[in-house]
């Protein structure tokens, strides 16, 4: 039977179903098969959502919904365009700097191109930028806010597995800032190629202080925030909520532009996208239930296991699983499905599970710029008005500088877990 609802899932998944759909109903029919009572399906739900840890998730939603409404993305933008703006390719570099700051505050892929990447692409279209061109830097860069802390599909993540989540996210933390590196090294090369517009001049020292001012409170959230965490003063969830606080409290007294209407707004927008992703963390409970029951994790173990018992062959294994899971499911229902399944074997094969965390959401996170579902692809679209098929042939550079962080986190174990290490000791 567990099979069953496995391929019953996947039937309606490719017939069209919503996720949530395609989820609940062959688990909802088990149950009914099974003849077992129908309270299990309330205690289930209700069982995966009394979860501490998920409560940081509507947390950073809040966070950066109320970072676009209450001008702070406009600040971190002019920020990133002063230091950076002069360097070949000019509010392209912006736009990749730009997304590693915001992203320690929003912890969101679709977040960071739906607030920051918006003004970033508005303005290089008005500099002459291909808007093509301006989509792919913003797709590409928008990868950086689910490794850099504050993290969702992270914190989803171990909420899922039991590891760390303070692990996870300070490990998210150098390969956040090499994949920066990369991307901003390929724009670079791009933009001398092509001659794309850049700053007229180097900025002073003046300049730089006084475009920093206004940005660092909204800078320095992050450092605040992992220096609780790592010292104990408060829990990753915890730390969602002072973050929330801390930038109610800097729009409200320090840029004093903080409305009633924002926290509304902001709440409601929450709300909605917080419904989206618990939905899922619901249905998909109940269908890891199932499998649990019906030993799937441990006859697909035990599959993986015959294959290879090598942990490098097997995390590449799982590389290649999750990236084709990530061009057909969003990021939070591949991690609620496969990783309960993928993960156990591996890590008792001997892969971090801290390294294999940050390498299962990275490649999550390419998901959302590959076809057929890659969502990012279809929100930038939308923004820089281009279509999918102009839009992924300016991404083609990209893929080489997000392909070669994939390659570090796999090979290079030590790049991702020598801060973790080093911040436990």
């Amino acid at each position: 039977m567990g099979f069953v609802v496995v391929v019953a899932f996947l039937a309606l998944f490719m017939m069209g179903f919503p996720v949530v759909y395609a989820v609940l109903l062959p688990s909802i029919a088990y149950v009914l098969i099974e003849g077992l009572p129908l309270g299990l399906l309330a205690q289930r739900v209700t069982y995966a959502l009394d979860s501490f840890p998920l409560v940081a998730v509507p947390l950073f939603i809040f966070v950066g919904n109320l970072m676009n409404l209450s001008g702070i993305t406009d600040r971190i933008f002019r920020f990133a365009y002063t230091v950076v703006g002069r360097i070949p390719g000019g509010l392209a570099q912006v736009n990749v700097f730009g997304s590693l700051i915001f992203s320690g505050m929003s912890g969101a892929a679709l977040a960071d191109i739906g607030g920051l990447g918006r003004i970033e692409i508005d303005a290089m279209k008005k500099r002459g930028f291909n808007p093509a061109f301006a989509g792919a830097v913003t797709a590409a860069s928008a990868t950086l806010g689910p490794i850099f802390p504050p993290s969702i599909p992270l914190i989803v993540y171990g909420s899922v597995t039991s590891v760390s989540i303070v692990q996870l996210l300070v490990a998210g933390i150098m390969p956040a800032i090499a994949c920066t590196f990369l991307l901003m090294l390929t724009v670079l090369i791009v933009a001398i190629r092509h001659k794309h517009p850049r700053a007229e001049r180097w900025p002073t020292f003046v300049e730089i202080i006084k475009s920093l001012l206004p940005a660092l409170p909204a800078i320095i959230a992050p450092a605040l925030m992992i220096a609780g965490m790592t010292y104990g003063a408060f829990t990753p969830t915890e730390a969602a909520a002072m973050t929330a606080v801390y930038v109610i409290l800097i729009s409200t007294f320090v840029y004093r532009e903080l409305t009633l209407q924002h926290l509304w707004d902001s709440a409601i927008l929450t709300a909605r996208s917080s419904s989206a992703i618990l939905i899922i963390v619901a249905a998909a409970a109940l269908f890891g239930w199932i499998l649990a029951v019906e030993q799937i994790p441990q006859t697909f173990a035990a599959a993986l296991l015959t294959l290879s018992s090598d942990p490098l062959m097997l995390l590449i294994i799982a590389n290649l699983i999750f990236f084709v899971a990530g061009m057909f499911l969003d990021s939070t229902t591949a991690t609620l499905l496969l990783v309960p399944i993928i993960a156990p074997p591996l890590v008792m094969a001997g892969v971090d599970p801290v390294q294999l965390g940050i390498v299962t959401i990275f490649n999550l996170m390419l998901g959302l710029l590959t076809p057929p579902m890659g969502l990012s692809l279809f929100l930038v679209a939308d923004i820089a008005k281009v279509s999918i098929r102009q839009l992924l042939k300016a991404l083609l550079p990209f893929y080489i500088p997000l392909l070669t962080t994939l390659a570090i986190l796999t090979f290079a174990k030590d790049f991702t877990l020598w801060l973790p290490r080093m911040i436990a000791q």
